[in-house]
């Protein structure tokens, strides 16, 4: 007997990341690297971030503990693209901003 489970106020298409549904640029991810980053409750979460329903974090806590395997992958692929990027040269107007101490 094959079960499914859906989870409120998200949405997984195919082989994209699951993100929430009122707002599509939020990743179950980004929620749970909060969690796993800071150690923050679903209610510090949404005390940080005010846009966020504690139903809609909630529901990405819920995804996030049955599928941990695949949401870690996303989080670590995130990670390796943030650290090729910030090994990029840099350009001539970030190099002058930053030796004036703008960045």
């Amino acid at each position: 007997m094959l079960t499914v489970t859906n989870y409120p106020h998200i949405r997984k298409v195919d082989d994209q990341p699951a993100h929430l549904e009122r707002l599509p640029r939020i990743q179950v991810a980004h929620i749970v690297m909060d969690y796993l980053s800071h150690g923050w409750s679903v209610d510090e979460m949404c005390r940080q971030h005010p846009y966020l329903k504690p139903s809609e974090a909630y529901s990405a806590m819920d995804y996030y503990f049955d599928h941990q395997e695949e949401v870690d992958q996303q989080i670590q692929e995130q990670w390796q693209s943030i650290q090729e990027a910030d090994s990029q040269p840099k350009s001539p107007f970030y190099s002058r901003l930053r030796s004036r101490g703008i960045l």
